[in-house]
């Protein structure tokens, strides 16, 4: 008998029956290898398998489709309205400094023209004239145009043949300005209209005002242009923005009646325009520079074209220049932004009507 009054032979089967409903072997609680760690379950160590395998979480995905068919049409869209205004910038840089250009050698010559007159020397006139300019500081060379070159400048409205001494043709002294700051203008005509019989002289002040009129009315054209080009792709990008939601219609609501803020949805938007706007600016961009150096290319004397060396004798060498190419990185960084807040703009619009 023991000390709690059970017979001795049932204590030992109770203790003894463990270990034949094990078939005799004794079980031992098995022992975790990393110490310290509590053995992970089934589910959480397949879903860490798993995250391995994959690298780690999974990116949430865009609320705006990347590869959208509307978001292909819209960088189209984008590219060709940049191509526009980059053309448009590049031109006006074109005709402005050509412009320039002709504004320049026109304030650096003048012209003295001697009318013929009765009992006058025109020779004589002509030294004194030549004599007479060369005094003044600021004056290059002076040349008296010879009866050769006064007949070939005549000869487009007149023909050939032309007799000087049968008509009364003026002569003309070609005068070259080194220094237009250092010569005084006014006194050097009226010293010409004092001394020199029949004298007069032209500084084509006119020609010079009347290129600036047409450099400046060029200018704002090619402004109102790219404003007009700009303003068309601003209205491209609402109504891109607004398909945009509207395919995305449930998962914008969504966010927005269940407390996601404004500016989230909105930066969501703003970002997958930013890239569409960056991504036309530049094709529109490239193309249109790789068309500015290909006319530079083509104004060259050895390899022009006929109607390429006409725009050459008008405008020059068709160089844009650096302050061209800055423009068009202008219209690129301008379209970039223009249509990141355009959709920012219209995401806020969107969600002010859902309230």
């Amino acid at each position: 008998m023991t000390k709690t009054g059970k017979p001795l032979f049932a204590t030992q089967a109770a203790q003894e029956s463990p270990a034949r409903q094990s078939g005799g072997v004794r079980q031992r609680p098995r022992k975790n290898t990393k110490a310290g760690k509590p053995p992970r379950p089934p589910v959480a160590a397949g879903q860490a398998r798993a995250k391995r395998r994959s690298g780690g979480l999974r990116p949430p995905a865009a609320i705006v489709p990347p590869q959208a068919v509307a978001g292909r049409a819209l960088t189209l869209v984008v590219a060709i309205m940049s191509f526009l205004a980059c053309v448009t910038v590049g031109s006006v840089a074109i005709v402005r400094e050509a412009a320039d250009d002709w504004a320049n050698e026109i304030t650096r010559e003048l012209t003295i023209q001697i009318r013929p007159a009765d009992g006058v020397d025109m020779l004589r006139e002509i030294d004194k004239a030549i004599a007479l300019a060369q005094e003044f500081q600021g004056v290059g060379t002076v040349h008296a145009l010879s009866d050769a070159e006064t007949r070939e400048l005549l000869r487009p409205w007149l023909g050939d043949g032309l007799d000087l001494d049968a008509l009364p043709v003026p002569r003309l002294i070609k005068v070259s300005v080194d220094d237009p700051q250092a010569l005084d203008l006014a006194a050097l005509r009226q010293a010409v209209s004092r001394e020199i019989a029949g004298g007069s002289l032209d500084d084509h002040s006119a020609w010079t005002d009347r290129l600036a009129s047409m450099a400046n009315a060029v200018v704002i054209a090619g402004f109102a242009i790219l404003v007009l080009v700009l303003w068309s792709m601003v209205l491209s990008v609402v109504f891109a923005t607004r398909a945009a939601m509207s395919g995305n219609r449930e998962v914008v609501e969504v966010l927005h009646f269940v407390g996601a803020e404004e500016s989230f949805i909105a930066r969501e938007f703003q970002r997958h325009f930013l890239l569409l706007g960056l991504k036309g600016g530049i094709i529109g961009g490239a193309i249109a520079c790789v068309i500015f150096i290909g006319l530079d290319v083509l104004a060259d004397r050895r390899s022009a074209l006929p109607g390429v060396e006409q725009a050459t004798v008008l405008f020059g060498d068709l160089s844009v220049g650096p302050a061209g190419y800055l423009g068009i990185l202008a219209v690129i960084f301008l379209v970039t932004v223009l249509t990141a807040i355009t959709s920012r703009f219209s995401v806020h619009m969107h969600l002010a009507q859902l309230d």
